[in-house]
């Protein structure tokens, strides 16, 4: 299950995470400083939104190979909430490089793969059974949610 499908909607993957760094980094470049500001309290800033996603790009990276590489893996899942207590240390632009290299290496993975790779199937203890395929939708999907966040902090910021 894709808990991100609706943003996907019938949009192919590959190319949605093709375009996200680029733009990510036009969103922080238009929020300049106030990326850092959280439009509410208990609510992330778009410099913690980056920085969430290049903590989610690197679980993606190991995901990705693990999958790939072993029959009917099993996802270890992650609390977001905890990983994101640190992201007061880590600037916006450290965020991005570190999504931005992750991402670009992520991608060339996945164009590296044999078609087949992607009807393979692995569980997410959360969420269950799901194809390889599936794990590129989400990667896509939560993409996607995520500039949607940061594009509606910056359309306020205009």
């Amino acid at each position: 299950m894709n808990p991100y499908a609706s943003h996907l909607g019938d949009l192919s993957p590959i190319p949605v995470i093709s375009t996200t760094t680029e733009r990510l980094g036009a969103l922080l470049h238009a929020l300049g400083p106030d990326a850092g500001q959280a439009p509410a309290p208990g609510k992330w800033s778009a410099r913690e939104i980056v920085c969430h996603l290049a903590d989610c790009e690197v679980v993606f990276a190991y995901r990705l190979r693990q999958a790939a590489s072993q029959p009917h893996h099993i996802i270890q899942p992650f609390d977001q909430d905890e990983w994101a207590k640190v992201y007061s240390g880590y600037t916006a632009d450290a965020a991005l490089a570190v999504f931005s290299t992750v991402r670009d290496w992520n991608l060339a993975f996945l164009k590296a793969l044999p078609a087949e790779t992607f009807s393979r199937t692995l569980n997410h203890p959360e969420r269950g059974d799901m194809t390889f395929q599936v794990v590129v939708e989400t990667m896509a999907g939560h993409d996607l949610n995520h500039v949607k966040q940061i594009e509606a902090l910056a359309a306020a910021k205009a």
